[in-house]
């Protein structure tokens, strides 16, 4: 059974965050839950800050604001920084540990720390650091059914890249493994 989740995903733009939130989301709308999905971004966009708010809910969501995450994925060390102080007790905590040093004394939250973009790198998939860490993120809370993952990616994969739906799917697995 899927569950409700109230998710943070931050990073610099041009890491792919806001797409990520886009998958929760979409997987969400695919289960016919309540979802709110809202982005937030610099204006220098690449290179600058950019983090979205995904809540899933079988219940109606009251705010898109997520205040107190039960999920982070935090791509940089910047991020990780502000939502980690933000996680509610108990939330998921996932990093690229290549990319974040947690120096943080939180002992009431699961911190995962995989080397995301490595992982990614050195399959051939340079971009889908931001998916290996859904992946991983998805292996801890199942926020969704696996399946609804594989629609979500299909989902948000423009048409024009088609091509890289198979690579997203690998890039969830190898996530997921890690």
């Amino acid at each position: 059974m899927s569950k409700d989740i109230q998710a943070v995903l931050a990073g610099f733009g041009g890491q792919g965050t806001l797409f990520a939130g886009k998958v929760i989301a979409y997987a969400g709308l695919i289960e016919d839950r309540y979802v709110s999905w809202f982005p937030s971004y610099g204006p220098e966009m690449r290179g600058g800050t950019a983090n979205c708010s995904v809540t899933l809910s079988v219940e109606p969501i009251g705010s898109p604001l997520v205040t107190e995450p039960d999920a982070v994925i935090a791509m940089n060390q910047p991020s990780y920084d502000k939502f980690v102080e933000e996680a509610s007790s108990g939330a998921a905590v996932v990093f690229d540990s290549d990319l974040v040093e947690p120096g943080d004394s939180r002992s009431d939250i699961q911190k995962i720390g995989i080397p995301a973009a490595r992982i990614a790198q050195d399959a051939e998939m340079g971009k889908l650091a931001n998916i290996v860490l859904l992946g991983k993120l998805w292996s801890i809370t199942h926020f969704c059914e696996r399946a609804t993952l594989d629609e979500a990616i299909k989902k948000c994969v423009p048409p024009s890249k088609a091509h890289l739906v198979d690579m997203n799917k690998r890039a969830l697995e190898m996530g997921i493994d890690a």
